[in-house]
């Protein structure tokens, strides 16, 4: 009976070990979880600006300009939809600047990822963005009055 059952336990043990390979047609490359809504968190400048005249200097100017939001909606479905707030920054006098903010940008599309880059499709207003920790961002690399980069964060 004995010998039956250290049988039994070696016969088992090598089915489990036979049984757990790395060849069982799993994915080779990371599964990276983008499906979700991330809301706009940074909209980042050269350099600070006081545009609320709080006497507090930012280079965000989301901290500046309580105009300006936008939400990114990632399905699994792969589609998306975005909608942002249209501003624009105007040089006054002496680094000075100002942010006038009229209506929205809307956008619909498909999308494709490898899990650093996102394109998205169907639509011209954000082409192929960075993703890294439930972060995206989409450098634009301009100097004021322009844009260095939008982050969007992942809603939790």
């Amino acid at each position: 009976m004995k010998a039956h059952k250290i049988f039994f336990l070696l016969t088992v043990s090598i089915s489990l070990f036979l049984s757990c390979s790395d060849d069982d047609g799993g994915s080779t490359t990371t599964e990276v979880d983008i499906y979700g809504t991330y809301d706009l968190q940074e909209v980042n400048v050269s350099a600070a600006v006081d545009v609320d005249g709080d006497g507090s200097s930012s280079t965000n100017l989301m901290d500046e300009a309580d105009c300006i939001s936008g939400t990114l909606i990632i399905r699994e479905n792969m589609t998306w939809q975005f909608e942002q707030t249209n501003f624009t920054v105007t040089s006054i006098t002496n680094n000075q600047y100002y942010v006038d903010c009229e209506g929205s940008s809307l956008g619909t599309g498909a999308w494709a990822s490898d899990g650093v880059q996102i394109a998205f499709q169907g639509s011209t207003l954000l082409g192929t963005l960075q993703f890294s920790n439930d972060r995206i961002t989409k450098t634009e690399g301009e100097d004021l009055p322009g844009i260095k980069s939008y982050v969007y964060v992942k809603r939790q």
